[in-house]
């Protein structure tokens, strides 16, 4: 099969999405299929790279989210390219600028179009003009209307679900959380790195995300003096980027515990797997996560997990020996300790093991391919009655065919 996956966010642009779909790509070309990317152009990318299968299109950087790109032309290239290529399916992995190209690809191709629904967008409206432009109401339209005429839609957890049944969408649903490459994390590349972070003696929180205001990393620094009043020497170390730091640096220097926050800036993606395996515990506050890909990838790495309560959390960390979830500062702090006093009393290896195979790459390219071949199915059955009416629209236009036909 080949399968043209569109994208405003692909790699080096370093994102849970950019991530989902380079495991989705390396899963189905796995399994024989062919899969090319097309996406925006970067400004960390050469304009004369060699990029095999990927396909770029020019771009500036998007509303209020200026480490994000938009597409701005390419529409009647991106057509004859994917022709070119025979493109079987057309799978959007974006609302914006690159989702409406591959839509209209799919259209001129006369193929089915997959779409991932990533991004609880009302969980972002903030960022728009301080959430004063943005409502709602104006999330369930845009979805609606982006989704209308898709023949399949991936959510990635069921509260994604919940969501796009909410707003209406009465496109087939399937819900398919991320894979994860668990033979990426079965072994450190870097075994020496908590030596190198000068991390060797302590015991190593994990908070690994994009650094931005609605990952609740806040909560977390907010909790480390409670944490140290239990483990003197405790260290909360947070990888990753954002518009979020500077206020984080700043938190940690208030509240005089900066010896005990270490921020590393962003990482290349190549590396993240040694971060998890140089941590003791991964913690998150997050309350935004429509699937927490960095959850998954943290139990990937043999780390319990302690975050915040919630539908995807709850379903997720099921046992304490896969982790737990809080609603709470206080409970957080005591989970945290829990964990850290006492790691071997929740060391049962069975409840893992069926939660990495139900995580992993293998199980989540599975799924997908299901998922395409009854896009196929649907779409078919949408050509087919769509020829049908055309029929009969000509029958009542033209009563001498009709005639005919009697």
């Amino acid at each position: 099969m080949n399968i043209g996956i569109f994208t405003d966010s692909y790699f080096p642009q370093v994102s849970g999405i950019s991530t989902s779909i380079k495991t989705l790509k390396d899963e189905l070309e796995r399994r024989g299929n062919t899969v090319y990317i097309f996406t925006t152009t970067d400004p960390h990318v050469p304009d004369d790279a060699v990029e095999p299968n990927l396909f770029r299109f020019t771009s500036v950087p998007f509303i209020s989210f200026t480490d994000r790109r938009i597409a701005i032309r390419g529409m009647f290239h991106a057509y004859a390219v994917a022709k070119e290529l025979k493109l079987d399916i057309v799978h959007t992995q974006t609302e914006f600028s690159m989702g409406y190209i591959g839509k209209f690809v799919a259209r001129q191709l006369k193929i089915p179009v997959v779409h991932t629904y990533h991004t609880m967008y009302e969980d972002y409206l903030h960022y728009v003009m301080n959430g004063h432009l943005l409502r709602p109401y104006h999330v369930k339209q845009f979805i609606r209307a982006f989704l209308y005429h898709v023949a399949g839609v991936i959510a990635p957890s069921e509260r994604s679900e919940d969501s796009l049944l909410g707003y209406g969408v009465k496109t087939p649903i399937s819900i398919i959380p991320t894979g994860v490459d668990l033979r990426q994390f079965s072994a450190a590349k870097n075994p020496q790195l908590r030596d190198q972070l000068g991390l060797s003696d302590v015991p190593v929180l994990l908070s690994l995300s994009r650094v931005a205001y609605e990952k609740r990393i806040d909560k977390v620094v907010d909790a480390m003096p409670s944490i140290l009043q239990r483990i003197p020497n405790a260290v909360l170390l947070i990888v990753g980027d954002g518009p979020a730091k500077e206020d984080l640096e700043a938190q940690a220097q208030s509240l005089g515990i900066t010896e005990h926050v270490k921020f590393t800036g962003e990482v290349d993606h190549r590396e993240i797997a040694d971060y998890y395996r140089a941590a003791d515990l991964f913690v998150s506050a997050s309350d935004s996560e429509s699937q927490g890909l960095t959850y998954i990838e943290a139990l990937a790495a043999g780390l319990k997990v302690v975050a915040l309560a919630g539908e995807y959390t709850q379903s997720l960390l099921d046992d304490p020996a896969i982790g737990t979830t809080f609603t709470e500062q206080p409970q957080m702090v005591h989970q945290i300790e829990n964990y850290l006093q006492h790691p071997q009393a929740f060391d049962d290896p069975q409840p893992l093991q069926a939660k990495l195979y139900e995580i992993s790459a293998e199980l989540f390219g599975e799924r997908v391919l299901t998922a395409y071949q009854q896009a196929q199915v649907n779409f078919d059955a949408f050509m087919a009655q769509k020829a049908a009416d055309a029929d009969e629209v000509a029958d009542v236009d033209d009563p001498e065919r009709d005639s005919m036909k009697g």
